[in-house]
């Protein structure tokens, strides 16, 4: 079997080493090129002790260079890197013939100026945004199977869309109604010295940040937009738990009037019946971070609180997984036709 030849360019962080460790046993990849500044020579299995004995473990790191990725003959490379910095080399990959796969923010906007607004700097490379593809795999699958440039989302986005995006298109909410209340481990923070991520400082310990305004709020509200055939504004408070991955996250709205509440599980069954990582808990479900952690999958409950005419959506995904590195391979798969659980059978 011809696998496909592979980069992961970012691969020391959290999200390249979730990368490594569903690609390294993907049947369909070999991993050709993996790129880190700081650990340039030393082999996968000399940073990652983990991988030690895996098939291809032994490839040393190299520097993050458009024609060296090139050179290793790479058809398609997985961009772990911060945003502002992703774009660049995502441009010179692409002009060298190679599919890219980017898990920064840099191509998830639109619109250059929301994108300024939100990540307070110019966009690098505003004439790729129109053909850059939003990657949730459930969503987009058919533009992602024609993209050579796919976006994937953020973590916190996941968990709020894919519950969310079936009632919108249903028209069952009051749009200027909507909550969004998630808690994330620690890793969604990246792997990165920060006194604030220090175990002291948040083990024990929970709270709120980047309130009113996180930069992933940009990336939902376009989504919701699209879905709902008008601009959506919501709330969204994130909070950091002393979890090391995981995301749990609640959304409120108002039902509109007349809509029974049974048309909540109807949307969400239409949307997701033949969805391979998503699972309906149905009403009074209640998500659960341990169940998601290590997969990619994404657990979804709802409730209707007769009291208060709300609905009542809980999601629960891996930051890493769904919400990084295994929805990225999901759009990995579809981009190149394989089986959609491909290399993410895991439980």
């Amino acid at each position: 079997m011809n696998r496909i030849k592979t980069a992961i360019v970012g691969a020391s962080g959290y999200t390249g080493m979730e990368l490594l460790r569903l690609l390294l046993v993907h049947p369909n990849v070999e991993i050709v090129a993996a790129t880190s500044r700081q650990e340039v020579g030393k082999t996968l299995a000399a940073v990652f002790p983990r991988f030690c004995k895996a098939a291809g473990a032994e490839l040393a790191f190299i520097e993050p260079d458009p024609d060296a990725i090139a050179a290793s003959g790479a058809q398609v490379a997985f961009l772990a890197l911060p945003h502002g910095v992703a774009a660049d080399i995502a441009r010179a990959l692409l002009e060298r013939g190679i599919k890219v796969i980017d898990l920064s923010a840099d191509f998830r906007l639109r619109d250059a100026a929301v994108y300024q607004e939100f990540y307070d700097h110019p966009h690098p490379a505003p004439d790729l945004l129109d053909e850059a593809v939003y990657g949730l795999p459930e969503v987009r699958g058919p533009q992602i199977q024609a993209a050579r440039l796919i976006a994937a989302p953020g973590c916190y986005p996941t968990s709020i869309l894919l519950p969310l995006l079936p009632l919108l298109r249903e028209n069952l909410l009051e749009l200027n109604t909507i909550v969004a209340n998630s808690m994330s481990g620690v890793s969604g923070a990246g792997r990165k010295a920060d006194l604030s991520l220090l175990f002291c400082e948040c083990n024990e310990s929970a709270r709120a940040y980047g309130v009113p305004k996180h930069r992933h709020l940009s990336e939902i509200e376009q989504e919701l937009s699209h879905s709902a055939g008008e601009k959506v504004t919501i709330s969204f408070i994130p909070h950091l738990i002393p979890v090391n991955s995981g995301i749990v996250t609640t959304t409120t709205a108002t039902l509109r009037d007349g809509v029974p509440p049974a048309a909540i599980g109807a949307a969400l069954d239409q949307a997701y019946a033949d969805s391979a990582f998503v699972r309906l808990l149905g009403r009074g479900g209640c998500a659960d971070t341990k169940n998601v952690t290590r997969t990619n999958f994404i657990d979804i409950g709802w409730q209707y609180d007769p009291r208060t005419h709300r609905v009542i959506l809980m999601s629960a995904e891996d930051n890493l997984g769904k919400g990084a590195g295994g929805q990225a391979v999901q759009c990995f798969n579809l981009l190149f036709g394989l089986s959609p659980i491909a290399g993410l059978q895991n439980f």
